[in-house]
């Protein structure tokens, strides 16, 4: 029991401070969502709701795994997740001409489940690895193997920018596990030297549309260009206290394509403003924030780069789908976790919160211990 006897200790032990800023941002995703269909519940709100407090509880369960079933499960995870990316490629469903699902009885996009395994996978390859050994090149291709070949099965799909977080989440670990700066700055030339050729020949028209668009939004305002000078209209257009709810415009006559979806947080600037859209990033910067504080605390080296590679997962959902819908990076389609409508992204989000919180209370009863 804790301090006060009424509360168990298992219970009194969960982050109730984050708990509560996820409920807050999941909540405010719904207000959201019911504005976007004009005053109701339906098609997207209600459904959102049950979805979130459905996978709360389970991330909630989730924070009961101890951190050495993490640990132990980290590879063979990863190995069910690139088989079922292989599936997606040889019988998987197409969608928005798109190939991304697994049709099991339920649709799943194994894509989704590879952002959070990537990071334990790599974590799990550092922490078997000697640290001594972590500046010589056997420290660096495995781990570029385990990034590099879900990311190429992905960019199959073709799903670029679940590729890129894919990525990115296996970089930042390999960068905490101590891989010398100078291979990523040779990575990030050779990188560059590698965009042309990728541009012209691994990228989808649209893709490259994409980028072309980003360069120049006003090329093709009523085209390709549409959906971001739309969204830049709706988030100009919420000034600093915004128009109020129910009173945006852009969403409402339906100028503002997938305002629901990967453009809610414009659909929400337009309402709330500056000051709501500036409160919506703090929240997350404060869940952010601590999720790199459970790394901070932990005591073992798997569990320190597992918790700031699943916090800056969540960091880059946050910051691809703002810099896309304020116009500052291509249109990717990375939709904002908790209030966009969608389960992959909420789905993924509160698995990371579930793996962090398993972290955290291990810290907590290692202090107590």
């Amino acid at each position: 029991m804790n301090r006060g006897g009424f509360i168990p200790d298992p219970i009194a032990r969960l982050p109730w401070r984050v708990i509560l800023l996820v409920v807050l941002i999941g909540g405010f995703g719904q207000v959201v969502l019911y504005s976007a269909a004009g005053g109701s519940l339906r098609p997207w709100a209600l459904s959102q709701g049950i979805r979130f407090f459905v996978l709360l509880a389970a991330a909630l369960g989730l924070s009961y795994v101890p951190e050495r079933t993490w640990r132990s499960a980290a590879l063979p995870a990863y190995v069910i997740i690139v088989i079922a990316l292989v599936l997606v490629e040889l019988v998987g469903a197409v969608r928005g001409g798109s190939q991304r699902w697994l049709d099991v009885g339920i649709r799943l996009q194994p894509s989704e489940f590879m952002k959070p395994a990537i990071v334990l996978a790599c974590a799990r390859f550092y922490d078997m690895l000697p640290p001594n050994e972590t500046r010589r090149f056997g420290a660096i291709w495995p781990a570029a193997l385990l990034i590099g070949i879900p990311a190429l099965l992905i960019m199959k799909q073709p799903d670029l920018g679940t590729a890129l977080m894919v990525c990115g989440g296996g970089v930042v670990v390999m960068f905490l596990a101590g891989v010398p700066l100078r291979l990523f700055i040779g990575g990030a030339l050779s990188l560059a030297i590698a965009v042309p050729i990728a541009f012209n020949f691994l990228l989808h028209d649209y893709q490259r549309n994409r980028v072309l668009i980003f360069l120049d939004p006003e090329s093709d305002p009523l085209g390709t260009g549409y959906h971001i000078s739309q969204s830049k209209i709706a988030i100009g257009s919420g000034g600093l206290w915004g128009k109020g709810f129910l009173n945006g415009t852009q969403s409402h006559l339906d100028y503002l394509p997938e305002g629901h979806t990967d453009f809610v947080f414009a659909t929400m600037a337009e309402e709330w403003g500056l000051i709501g859209g500036c409160l919506l990033i703090l929240a997350f910067l404060l869940v952010i924030r601590w999720g790199i504080n459970v790394g901070q605390q932990a005591t073992s080296r798997f569990a320190r780069l597992t918790a700031a590679g699943l916090a800056t997962t969540i960091f880059f959902y946050v910051a691809i789908n703002l810099s896309m819908v304020m116009g500052l990076a291509p249109v990717v389609g990375i939709p904002l976790p908790l209030v966009s409508f969608g389960s992959s992204a909420q789905m993924t989000v509160l698995l990371c919160l579930g793996i962090l919180m398993s972290i955290d209370r291990q810290n907590r009863r290692t202090v107590r211990w």
